[in-house]
């Protein structure tokens, strides 16, 4: 049985995307590139081409350095890109699933048995 699940993502998914290096909310960065479940920003862009360039960056301050408002501000961003990456996942199990793959092979791609793949993602369980 085949999962009937969209592709195309909903509108939930779209208010809450951020930079899954940064955590920055798209608001807050003049553009946000999406990849497959994941999106950076312009700015770890430019960084990034700052250190293929290697050009000196500044330091990134440890997660434990910030203060405790500031963790939580990003706790709500941290979990959009976990969902982020959810939703990607599920989304390319029913890509599979519409091309007929089997459960035990996307079981194998996840590293988990075919039960567990087929509870989690068929919608059955």
């Amino acid at each position: 049985m085949t999962n009937s699940r969209s592709t195309v993502p909903d509108a939930s998914r779209l208010e809450i995307l951020c930079c899954s290096f940064c955590i920055k909310d798209k608001d807050a960065v003049a553009k946000l590139i999406a990849g497959p479940g994941v999106y950076i920003c312009n700015e770890c862009v430019n960084l990034c081409n700052q250190m293929l360039a290697e050009e000196p960056v500044s330091e990134f301050g440890s997660w434990n350095e910030l203060p405790e408002d500031e963790l939580l501000a990003s706790l709500a961003r941290i979990q959009a890109v976990v969902s982020q990456a959810d939703a990607a996942v599920h989304d390319h199990v029913a890509i599979l699933r519409d091309r007929g793959l089997s459960w035990t092979r996307i079981g194998q791609a996840l590293g988990v048995s075919k039960q567990a793949v087929w509870e989690r993602f068929s919608g059955e369980a």
